[in-house]
C-alpha cells in the first residue's frame, strides 16, 4: 500500500505545481489589455544645438558689425533660445526673430517662400495669423527631417538670410 500513496503523493504534488503556473500569466508577456503600442522616434533640437547655432550666427553678425536678435525654435514653433545683442537695431526685432523662427519651423520652409508667394500675388498668405512672412527664418532640417528652425532680424532681409545661414550652418554640415 506504500506504493499507491506514494504515487498518489507524487501526482498530488505535480498537479498543483501545474495548477499554480496555471494561474499565473506567463513572465515576459503582458495580458493583452497592457499589450505596448509601438511609438516613434524623432530627432530633437537640443539646447545645446540651439547656443551653437546662436553663437555662429552672432558671430557672423559681430564680423559685419551688425546688430539685432537670433531665435531659435523646436519643430513645433517654441522658443528654445533668444539672444538680443547689446544695441539691437530695432527692439521689434525680438518679435520678429522669433515669428521668423516659428513660421520657418511650422511651414518647414525658409519664411522668405511666404513672403515670396504674397508679392507674387497670392495675398491670402497674409491671413495666416501668428506667422510673420519674412526673410530671415530657415528650418533646421537634419536626415530629412524638420526638428526646429532659426530667425533672425536685424536691418535688412539680406543680412537676416546670411546670418540665418550662418547659424543654420554650424549644424547642419
Amino acid at each position: 500500500m506504500r506504493i499507491p500513496i506514494a504515487i498518489a503523493l507524487v501526482f498530488g504534488l505535480v498537479l498543483s505545481l501545474w495548477s499554480s503556473t496555471l494561474a499565473q500569466p506567463p513572465e515576459n508577456k503582458a495580458p493583452p489589455s497592457e499589450k505596448k503600442v509601438p511609438l516613434l522616434e524623432k530627432k530633437v533640437l537640443s539646447l545645446a544645438a540651439a547656443r551653437t547655432m546662436t553663437a555662429a550666427a552672432i558671430k557672423e553678425a559681430e564680423r559685419n558689425h551688425w546688430r539685432g536678435v537670433v531665435a531659435v525654435v523646436d519643430d513645433g514653433g517654441w522658443l528654445i533660445l533668444l539672444e538680443r545683442m547689446d544695441h539691437a537695431a530695432m527692439t521689434a526685432s525680438v518679435e520678429l526673430a522669433a515669428g521668423k523662427a516659428r513660421t520657418a519651423a511650422l511651414f518647414k520652409k525658409p519664411s522668405q517662400d511666404l513672403e515670396d508667394a504674397i508679392n507674387r500675388g497670392r495675398y491670402a498668405a497674409i491671413t495666416a495669423r501668428g506667422f510673420t512672412e519674412m526673410q530671415g527664418g530657415l528650418p533646421v532640417v537634419i536626415d530629412g527631417e524638420v526638428v526646429g528652425a532659426i530667425g533672425v532680424s536685424l536691418a535688412t532681409p539680406e543680412q537676416d538670410v546670411q546670418v540665418a545661414r550662418a547659424g543654420l550652418a554650424a549644424v547642419t554640415q
